[in-house]
């Protein structure tokens, strides 16, 4: 009796572990999985870069975007580091002193929705001509003073050189800044389109409002991006060396 009992166990097992493994197989993979990557690498003073973070890359929030997007800053641009280890940047040490900035706030608030608001209260100020006001994006963002103890402690720089390694290790290097990647394929001149590469690049089932009204294929003619003006990193070399 007890023998013919494990034997029956026996003949079941074999069809009990196929039928585990057909339902894992069907289990889809988690939302956080099918998350596309977002990442822009800029510099604070870029014009070109505020413009876009301001009237482009906002757009991350409008009708569910974000919520299949991983977005990923990173300010450092077409800064270089001098052979005496000292940083410069290519629109001079203001630029040097809101990346670190910038950097240390991304690190201490790793929500992108609240380092974000700081981020783009400081470049609609660049776009004003009035940075130097960007202590009152602090308050604005509602954050705290952390950011700039983090920068009067040296910690900002100590980022500043992490993200000049990061944009250092882009492959194909970087030309120009603002430069956005999908999933780590750069969009070069194409980045205003990066709504539509998103979407694209999206495999869930949980397709956003602002995916669904987009054309089925991207059209990259479009004449505010091939107009699209940005900080070229040949020309990051003319200036003077800014922050020690």
């Amino acid at each position: 009796m007890g023998d013919g009992s494990f034997s029956r166990r026996s003949r079941l097992a074999p069809t009990s572990l196929v039928l585990v493994l057909l339902l894992l197989l069907l289990v889809s993979p988690s939302q956080s999985d099918q998350r596309v990557a977002l990442s822009l690498y800029y510099e604070a003073l870029c014009p070109y870069c505020a413009n876009f973070i301001v009237n482009t890359l906002s757009k991350v929030f409008d009708a569910g975007l974000i919520s299949i997007v991983d977005l990923k800053l990173v300010p450092w641009g077409n800064g270089w580091i001098l052979p005496d280890g000292s940083l410069s940047c290519q629109h001079g040490p203001d630029e040097c002193q809101l990346n670190a900035i910038e950097a240390c706030a991304i690190t201490i608030y790793p929500d992108v929705n609240r380092h974000f608001r700081f981020i783009n209260c400081v470049e609609q100020l660049t776009l004003q001509g009035r940075h130097s006001e960007w202590s009152n994006c602090l308050g604005a963002a509602g954050l705290s003073n952390a950011p700039v103890d983090c920068y009067n402690r040296g910690d900002g720089i100590k980022l500043e050189r992490r993200n000049a390694d990061e944009t250092a290790r882009l492959n194909p290097p970087h030309r120009f800044v603002p430069w956005v990647l999908i999933n780590n394929q750069p969009l070069q001149e194409d980045f205003p389109n990066f709504v539509s590469y998103v979407c694209k690049a999206y495999k869930g089932n949980r397709v956003p409002a602002a995916c669904r009204s987009l054309p089925a294929t991207i059209d990259s003619s479009r004449e505010e991006i091939r107009s699209s003006r940005v900080c070229y990193a040949s020309a990051a070399r003319n200036v003077t060396p800014g922050l020690q």
